[in-house]
């Protein structure tokens, strides 16, 4: 009897161990997501002009951006 509750345990575990997993690896994934995309702005025509140093600045910007989304695709597969 108490062979049949272990493995029952053990499958339970498991079970609720992937679930949680893959919520958790749905959870980073669309976070990062959030986190790096480009708020939602008005149209480029109605910008105002943009600097040098600024244009540089963003371009840095999106580029660590791109980084982090690389570096977190990289870990969920490390992790899988």
């Amino acid at each position: 009897m108490s062979q049949s509750v272990h493995t029952m345990s053990q499958i339970f575990n498991r079970i609720s161990r992937m679930l949680t997993n893959k919520l958790m690896n749905w959870g980073m994934r669309r976070a990062t997501k959030a986190a790096t995309q480009p708020a939602k702005t008005a149209p480029k025509d109605a910008r105002a002009p943009v600097s040098s140093q600024q244009a540089q600045r963003q371009k840095a910007q999106r580029e660590a951006a791109k980084r982090a989304r690389q570096a977190a695709q990289i870990t969920r597969r490390i992790g899988k």
